[in-house]
This record gives C-alpha cells, structure tokens and sequence, in this order.
C-alpha cells in the first residue's frame, strides 16, 4: 500500500498582519511569505466555503485589505 500524503505546511503568518495594508503590498507579502494562492474579495463577496489550503484571503475596500483569514 502507498504511504499517505502529507501537505505541505502553511507559511506561519498571522492573518491580521495584513489588514489595513495597501492591497497590491498585501499580496506582494503573502506570496513572497509562502502562499500559493492569493484571493482579494469586495466586501460581501458571494464565495464557496471550502478550506484550500495554502490559499489567503482578503476583503478589499478601496486600495486596503479590511479582512484577511487563511483557507
């Protein structure tokens, strides 16, 4: 039988280092800290719900990130 598959780790980073900063500097930081898929939302953005990992999201008002949370 094939061993099970361990994913890889997610960068360690604290989501709430992203808000307020300017969104294109956000993304910028989350690439560059590990993320591999970086999602910017308006506010009250119809999304799905699954957790992908990797992925960080943020709520983008203006030019600045207002809410970030991983998954």
């Amino acid at each position: 039988m094939a061993p099970t598959p361990t994913p890889p780790a997610q960068p360690d980073d604290s989501p709430q280092s992203y808000v307020g900063l300017d969104a294109a500097a956000a993304e910028r930081q989350a690439r560059a800290r590990g993320w591999k898929t970086v999602r910017a939302l308006p506010p009250g953005s119809i999304i799905t719900m699954e957790y992908m990992r990797g992925r960080i999201n943020f709520e983008v008002e203006g030019a600045a990130v207002t809410r970030c949370w991983v998954g």
